[in-house]
């Protein structure tokens, strides 16, 4: 295989889920200074940070080394590359690696990479990061179908319902186990019942259970955890409002845990620009998506800067037991990356 695509296979290879990143970050943090970065350390809370250039501009690539649990068992066959992160979120993060390591900046510019951990969990990689940068642009490394350029992401709660008793007999108190169930199922009808945009998916309320347990031993209690996602234009508060009302109505006790606002930026910000063009030189019609999910992106909208996610893979793959990539997509994604920051420095350099 090429460098390029040994690189991927060889960080798709090392698990990483959340919390468990050290190997993965070890190996990357091995490997930037040969692919052209001057300069490559593992931060206080394990992110893998990597400079080139020197100057005020800085330009931030922006990926996760962490992933999920499980998936297929790494391996390729013919131009795909099996394995748990091959998408979601090692395919973006390689390629932007390589193609960071390869591009010619302009003057006064600055490039920093990071690999950040914890995106599935608790985003502690990029909150960490946050206060040591001003950058001037930032690219997100997620999976967009290679020609996609992805300008906005839902928000979420994540809130545990919980509720419990002394104990009764359930043919006159039907107990907390009853409560919550019912409490849950009112919020997962109402976050249905607004699903009336007729727009992308990003535009509606969704929501799922993460985990369910209840039992009955003479005390009785009951606990589950619901991960709502918050539509681009809506608001945390509305949502908080509404989990907090139909919990008081069913008498039980909700602790929200993670609250992220959705973030949408100008889909003809200079990075949006950059990408329209790169993409067009690679005989690539561009895409501006919304995307369902919650990311890294979210929290980097503190940066108020230009900004969009871009990466190969297919996001539909995203955590699944089939997830993959089409190398040679992932390749010419490299391409489009060095075009993109290239003009990107070229733009914040001039001041544009």
């Amino acid at each position: 295989m090429s460098a390029e695509r040994n690189l991927l296979f060889d960080l798709v290879s090392i698990a990483s889920a959340s919390y468990n990143e050290a190997e993965a970050c070890d190996y990357l943090n091995a490997r930037l200074p040969s692919l052209g970065w001057d300069r490559s350390y593992i931060d206080d809370v394990g992110n893998v940070v990597a400079t080139k250039g020197e100057g005020d501009n800085e330009i931030i690539l922006l990926g996760h080394i962490d992933t999920v649990e499980g998936g297929p068992e790494p391996k390729v066959e013919d131009d795909t590359l099996w394995g748990r992160g091959a998408v979601d979120a090692k395919g973006p993060l390689c390629a932007m690696a390589l193609a960071g390591g390869k591009v010619k900046l302009a003057q006064n510019c600055k490039l920093t990479l990071i690999a950040a951990v914890g995106e599935e969990s608790d985003s502690r990689g990029i909150l960490y990061r946050l206060s040591l940068h001003k950058p001037k642009a930032c690219i997100v490394g997620e999976p967009s179908n290679t020609r996609g350029i992805t300008i906005g992401y839902r928000g979420c709660i994540r809130v545990i319902l919980k509720a419990e008793d002394g104990g009764g007999h359930r043919s006159a108190d039907a107990g907390p186990l009853t409560s919550i169930t019912l409490a849950a199922s009112e919020i997962l009808n109402r976050l249905r019942s607004n699903d009336q945009s007729g727009k992308s998916i990003a535009y509606d309320p969704s929501g799922a259970v993460v985990y369910m347990w209840g039992r009955e031993e003479g005390q009785r209690s009951a606990k589950v955890e619901l991960d709502i996602r918050i539509p681009i234009g809506g608001t945390l508060e509305e949502y908080r409002l509404l989990v907090e009302k139909i919990c008081e109505k069913y008498e039980v006790e909700h602790d929200i845990i993670l609250a992220i606002p959705s973030h949408v930026t100008d889909k003809n910000n200079i990075v949006a620009k950059a990408f329209r063009t790169a993409l067009r030189r690679q005989k690539l019609e561009p895409r501006v998506v919304v995307k369902s999910g919650t990311a890294d992106f979210n929290h980097a909208a503190a940066w108020d800067c230009p900004m969009i996610a871009y990466g190969p893979g297919d996001s539909t793959l995203d955590h699944t037991m089939t997830e993959h990539i089409v190398l040679s997509e992932y390749l010419k994604s490299i391409d489009v990356l060095e075009t993109a920051i290239s003009l990107i420095s070229s733009y914040v350099s001039s001041g544009v």
